[in-house]
């Protein structure tokens, strides 16, 4: 269980910034119920699979049997690394959610 899955609803400055303040996402967040938070959490498998795969293949794929791969970086190269990431997982969550309200439109229709 990850860190913001344990954080208690009404305890999520941590996350944000004073320039935050106000924020109507922060608001929306901060009014969701600590199970919404909870499920929203949540790694789909096929998404966490695919962000796994992507990362992967930026970092090379050589096989750990025969290899000790350690990666050395910058802090701005790994800051890419995490967004391009972060990304990916928005991208397919959008993908997933369009693809759930097309399955629903189609079986109404």
């Amino acid at each position: 269980m990850n860190d913001f899955q344990n954080t208690d609803r009404n305890d999520l400055s941590e996350f944000f910034t004073d320039a935050d303040r106000g924020n109507n996402l922060e608001q929306y967040l901060q009014s969701l119920s600590p199970e919404t938070v909870t499920q929203l959490a949540k790694p789909d498998r096929e998404v966490l699979q695919i962000i796994q795969n992507n990362v992967t293949q930026m970092l090379g794929t050589l096989p750990p049997q025969q290899f000790k791969v350690a990666i050395t970086t910058d802090r701005e190269s790994l800051g890419q690394l995490l967004a391009s990431a972060m990304m990916t997982g928005y991208f397919l969550k959008g993908a997933e959610n369009r693809m759930a309200i097309e399955k629903q439109f189609d079986e109404v229709h």
